[in-house]
């Protein structure tokens, strides 16, 4: 497992720089755009995130991963992001913040592969102030026959993708989650028969 692992990190930003240079990158941008205050990017990755953060925050970027980590860090030492960051070793499923206290929680490609995602839910929304805001890109169970072999690859995928579930209801579990769920864009990537489609997008808010 580690070494799957640290080959799976030493090779995912160039696997993905296409797709984030093309399609991606800009969404995240959008995402994060006008955000303030105490967030959370919670499986921040090697750092996807960083560029689009605005100097109006404090973020807490959040990674289990130890060779994910350590890439991660690498570029908030680089002075790659604009934002104050601190990279935590904590989970989505124990977030290293008080309850009430952060003023969003981002997940990015990431509630695909936490181990517990109802959990992880569930702590975004013990950690978040009243009010505050779950934002949320994620690709997502599809329907039909896409949705069947989602299911039949499911086992192969998530070993050879570190955990990746690509058949998951994500927006149907935000709502289970007591959020009130705004899905603000669903997209594909092409070709269109790629498994890990399609992609939702969208911000999800915590009752007061």
């Amino acid at each position: 497992m580690g070494i799957r692992s640290a080959v799976f990190a030493s090779r995912y930003d160039s696997a993905t720089r296409r797709i984030e240079e093309t399609e991606l990158g800009r969404r995240r941008a959008a995402l994060l755009a006008g955000l303030a205050g105490s967030v959370f990017d919670v499986g921040a990755g090697t750092g996807a995130n960083l560029p689009h953060f605005p100097p109006s925050c404090t973020v807490t970027a959040v990674e289990p991963d130890p060779h994910m980590r350590r890439r991660l860090e690498e570029k908030v030492a680089s002075g790659a992001p604009d934002a104050a960051v601190t990279v935590s070793a904590g989970s989505a499923e124990a977030l290293p913040a008080a309850d009430g206290t952060v003023d969003a929680v981002v997940f990015t490609l990431v509630l695909c592969t936490v181990p517990d995602q109802p959990a992880a839910l569930a702590e975004a929304r013990r950690a978040l102030k009243p009010g505050g805001r779950l934002l949320f890109l994620e690709h997502i169970r599809g329907t039909g026959r896409h949705a069947k072999a989602q299911d039949l690859l499911r086992p192969l995928w998530s070993f050879g993708a570190q955990g990746c579930q690509i058949n998951r209801d994500t927006p149907a579990a935000i709502a289970a989650a007591g959020f009130a769920a705004d899905v603000q864009e669903q997209f594909v990537l092409e070709p269109a028969w790629l498994p890990v489609n399609p992609f939702v997008l969208g911000a999800a808010v915590k009752p007061g």
